[in-house]
């Protein structure tokens, strides 16, 4: 008899909150309850104030669970749900406290990982994912140990881009074995869900994973940790830059007047939270007729080299639109892996090879 998201909740319904009087299931601490081929995943979610007394509760759900027949692993994830902030001041100057401003906590490194760079856009459909991808097998093929973190959590597109399937292992049920293909490291929410199974969290469940994929994952010795972010400017970018030390920022772009204004939305999030631009990247910058040759920019040309030249950080590269990244990409064989000799392979090495010579990589 297979397990079911029935039997498990029954399971949960007899773990108690020792002080609201009600089972945690009944209280609604249970959230993002993910039940596949014997593996159990949710978020226990709690008050912040609350964090010492709920660890023994969150011990025993999971050791019930584990003695439920037909489980094989089980993952219990703590986050807190802190109340709503004050809300900002439009004029500036951040969240205002009654009391003071609050300690802040600062940037944590990751455990043996030199550097994390993050890949960011101001909007969705520019290639962000693609870029991290190649960019990320490049370095690799530079001789670089690399890592890459999907943290595109609402789309996860880099287990497909990679190749890669299967689940992570947690032998511990605390630290999360990543996988690996093509000389890169991954993790990704996408390896911990169905491909077509849709993200529906919120804020602090988002926030909770994002850390738990950046500290709890054994990432190994690195030199670097690509982070593939999700478009805009949400709760991913500023949980990943206000609790990961991030070496520095790269914005992507078509040079479409349209992605250039949601761009600068980007660029101008990560200097407000203290993250350096390393650079900015072209994608899909112009297109070269396969049939006669006739090169067109079919969205423009030099809007991205422009606004780098206005930042005063370099455009690190101009990526051709072309059909072999797609299908690459699509095969789950990166173009620098399936061909590495093309032009469009050899714009990601040679982004590559910029960022070893800059040291940012």
């Amino acid at each position: 008899m297979s397990l079911t998201r029935e039997a498990v909740l029954d399971v949960l319904k007899r773990v108690a909150d020792p002080l609201g009087g009600k089972d945690i299931v009944t209280a609604g601490m249970v959230r993002a309850l993910n039940v596949d081929a014997g593996a159990v995943r949710f978020v226990l979610e709690i008050d912040p104030a609350r964090a010492k007394v709920m660890e023994p509760v969150r011990a025993e759900a999971e050791a019930a669970l584990k003695a439920l027949p037909g489980v094989g692993a089980v993952s219990v994830v703590m986050t807190a749900h802190a109340a709503a902030p004050p809300p900002p001041s439009l004029k500036g100057g951040g969240h205002g406290h009654a009391h003071g401003p609050a300690k802040a906590q600062g940037p944590e490194k990751i455990a043996g990982v030199a550097k994390i760079i993050a890949i960011a856009s101001g909007k969705g459909g520019v290639g962000k994912s693609t870029v991290s991808a190649n960019l990320a097998v490049a370095l690799a093929a530079e001789g670089r140990r690399v890592g890459l973190l999907d943290a595109d959590v609402y789309g996860p597109s880099q287990p497909r881009m990679l190749g890669v399937s299967g689940r992570p292992a947690s032998p511990d049920g605390k630290t999360i074995l990543p996988l690996r293909n093509h000389g890169v490291t991954l993790m990704s929410l996408g390896l911990m869900t169905q491909e077509d199974e849709a993200v529906v969290w919120r804020g602090p469940m988002l926030m909770g994973a994002l850390q738990q994929m950046l500290f709890q994952v054994q990432w190994g010795a690195l030199d670097v940790l690509i982070v593939d972010l999700p478009p805009g400017t949400g709760d991913v970018q500023m949980t990943l830059c206000q609790k990961a030390a991030v070496d520095g920022a790269i914005v992507v772009s078509t040079p479409q007047d349209i992605a250039l204004l949601d761009a600068r939305k980007g660029i101008d999030m990560f200097q407000k939270l203290g993250t350096p631009i390393l650079g900015l990247i072209e994608n899909m910058s112009t297109h070269v007729c396969s049939n006669c040759g006739h090169e067109e920019h079919i969205f423009g040309h030099g809007g991205v080299a422009r606004e780098a030249e206005k930042l005063g950080v370099p455009l690190l590269a101009e990526i051709p639109l072309h059909l072999d990244i797609r299908t690459a990409a699509d095969g789950g064989a990166p173009v620098t892996v399936s061909k590495p000799a093309s032009p469009q392979a050899q714009a990601f090495r040679d982004l590559a090879r910029q960022l070893i010579a800059s040291g940012a990589a």
